[in-house]
């Protein structure tokens, strides 16, 4: 809970009990005094508390009416305690969530070479899952504010916002991201919202979804690198159930989500410490060192080579792709600093 909110949670149960106890001396005090009944004593505690003016159940003695000047001032200081925190406390909720919002946007600022995901729907919480279990700074950005309960549930960095209007973009650091994921329902909207991106940032990897395959081309001519079809994948996946289900089984439990079950990484060849002894895959060793193998490399046009042999020379600004257990993948990431 938020410190502020919780100081302010703190005064006002003093003052609601400041209250309760009053009442309670006003109830006692002209039972036991004026010889009210519980009813009557209720009834004059409540309108002297209040001062509403109204006239007393029967007329007072001297000891009850030193009694009730008591009791006025003392209520008057309560009351008027506990309305100031009330008051405090609506006028300042505004104002815990504009800090709230303003301590989310400065950790948003420090972002640099990190992920925005456009959309916090279905496909869009399971980028987030997936970007956290491999440690990768991001931001998402929301139109829908309904959804904001659910991101501060989540304890994820956001933006609420039209992704379609720039100043939400830069407000999400696009133009400082390295990758951009546009997970929104509406192809059109993806469309444009990938457009406008890569008119900002020229370099950043653009991965977008969509919906039907005539967006397929569309989206590539606006600037995506890459366009999913999720109801592709989908029938594609199911299918191979069917025909390589034990294969599917396997490539299932390498995509599996969580800081600990993580079986595949990809490493740039700059973070592997070369030396002038290592040139090939072969002189890295990290089957010895992490227990690691290497499945596949990505040559510095963006190649891909499955099993690679191992006289392989790492070229600059290639990348090897590792395969492991979790424990060994931790192995790897501590060994070489990988983030």
């Amino acid at each position: 809970m938020n410190p502020l909110v919780r100081f302010f949670r703190t005064k006002i149960y003093t003052a609601v009990f400041l209250l309760v106890v009053i009442l309670l001396i006003g109830v006692f005090g002209y039972v036991t005094i004026s010889g009210y009944s519980v009813i009557d004593a209720l009834y004059m505690t409540v309108i002297t508390m209040t001062t509403v003016g109204f006239g007393e159940v029967v007329p007072l003695d001297d000891k009850s009416k030193i009694f009730t000047i008591f009791l006025i001032l003392a209520s008057v200081v309560i009351v008027g305690y506990a309305l100031s925190i009330i008051t405090e406390y609506i006028l300042s909720k505004d104002h815990i969530e504009e800090l709230k919002h303003k301590k989310m946007q400065k950790k948003i600022d420090s972002y640099k070479n990190h992920v925005v995901v456009c959309g916090y729907g279905r496909n869009g919480k399971q980028t987030v899952r997936k970007l956290s279990a491999h440690n990768k700074s991001f931001v998402v950005i929301e139109k829908n504010k309904d959804m904001e309960e659910r991101l501060q549930f989540d304890n994820v960095p956001y933006v609420i916002g039209n992704a379609n209007e720039d100043a939400v973009l830069l407000q999400a650091g696009i133009d400082r991201a390295s990758s951009f994921i546009s997970a929104l329902p509406s192809d059109a909207d993806n469309l444009f919202v990938v457009l406008s991106t890569r008119q900002i940032n020229k370099n950043i990897n653009i991965i977008s979804r969509a919906s039907h395959e005539s967006s397929y081309d569309k989206l590539k001519f606006a600037g995506a690198n890459n366009v999913i079809l999720p109801d592709k994948i989908g029938g594609d996946h199911m299918a191979s159930l069917v025909v390589v289900p034990g294969l599917m089984e396997f490539i299932d439990n390498l995509s599996i989500v969580g800081k600990s079950n993580i079986n595949i990484e990809e490493v740039a060849v700059e973070k592997l410490n070369i030396t002038k002894q290592v040139k090939t895959i072969k002189d890295l060793d990290l089957r010895r060192k992490t227990g690691c193998t290497v499945i596949g490399y990505k040559d510095e046009n963006g190649e891909y080579i499955v099993n690679p042999e191992a006289e392989l020379e790492l070229a600059p600004n290639s990348k090897i792709i590792v395969l492991g257990r979790p424990e060994q993948i931790e192995v790897l990431n501590s060994e070489y600093d990988i983030d």
